[in-house]
């Protein structure tokens, strides 16, 4: 469980918080989850900080959900949102006042719990529509967090477009969201749920960009635990220099079918906690799963 009272050696250390694409899943339930279905969220909540809410992606929420959300965290947790897919994919940013209006006025109750706000866009999204992409920021609220994740090869080309896409992000400090897929698609596509992500998941170089307060990573992880290391050992020294400059990191893992993912979240939260500690002298809070009656040991490594 995070101690998100515990203090750190400095008081310039910036909060890191560590979450997952979901927090419903029903295999969860031996190693998470101490209540039923409705509990679920809060249960959750006392283990992991921050949460990806791709809810909002396929569907606008009913505001009565949004508040029992609200209700259901403690203060230190902070969600994440992803704007809905009739806004980013559908009309691809344009003419979209009205759909976000709508959107911000439902999610209104976990407005102060949300510190990021993801825009997602599709990979066809590309260089030329940049300028829907400015005239769309320019229209957000001027007190809320944004963080952009885009696909279209050219912004990862190191050319001209990614650099206009860069400049215009941190111009307006906005968070380009950094996904990482190199450990799953190391994975052999030997299983339904690996050859799922290697569908599913975007085949993209890792560009690292620090325009916010705010860092956002995704991690897909492969499925066997300990073969992530090579891929997550590169994110130490980054994770704890944003985190000795006061930023506030986002770390977000998955895996092909999330089964595993709080196991894997501990595993690699540990190996940062170890690092921060031996190179950086300082320390993190704990990050452990609760014992639950039942629950057993998995092999995973």
């Amino acid at each position: 469980m995070i101690d998100k009272q515990a203090p750190s050696t400095s008081t310039n250390i910036g909060v890191l918080r560590v979450g997952m694409a979901m927090w419903s899943h029903e295999k969860w339930r031996e190693c998470l989850y101490s209540g039923p279905r409705d509990q679920w969220l809060a249960d959750y909540a006392k283990v992991f900080s921050t949460v990806e809410g791709n809810t909002t992606f396929y569907a606008l929420p009913k505001i009565a959900s949004v508040r029992n959300w609200s209700q259901a965290v403690g203060e230190a947790f902070r969600f994440t949102f992803k704007l809905p897919q009739s806004i980013t994919h559908q009309a691809q940013l344009r003419h979209t006042q009205g759909l976000l209006s709508e959107f911000f006025s439902t999610m209104a109750p976990v407005a102060e719990q949300t510190s990021i706000w993801m825009i997602q866009l599709p990979k066809q999204f590309g260089p030329q529509q940049l300028p829907d992409l400015e005239t769309f920021l320019n229209q957000l609220p001027s007190d809320r967090t944004f963080g952009v994740e885009v696909r279209h090869p050219q912004f990862f080309a190191k050319g001209a477009a990614e650099q206009q896409l860069n400049r215009l992000l941190m111009a307006q400090k906005v968070e380009r969201i950094m996904m990482d897929t190199r450990a799953v698609f190391a994975a052999l596509p030997t299983t339904a749920a690996v050859i799922e992500a290697h569908a599913k998941k975007p085949h993209i170089p890792v560009h690292v960009l620090e325009s916010g307060q705010t860092p956002v990573i995704r991690f897909i992880a492969h499925p066997q635990m300990s073969a992530n290391d090579q891929f997550f050992q590169p994110w130490l020294a980054k994770l704890s220099k944003w985190l000795s400059n006061g930023l506030n990191p986002h770390l977000f893992i998955h895996t092909p079918d999330n089964t595993l993912a709080p196991q894997f979240a501990v595993y690699l939260y540990q190996q940062l906690a170890d690092f921060c500690q031996n190179q950086k002298n300082f320390s993190l809070p704990s990050l452990e799963l609760p014992e639950l009656p039942g629950s057993q040991q998995i092999g995973i490594f």
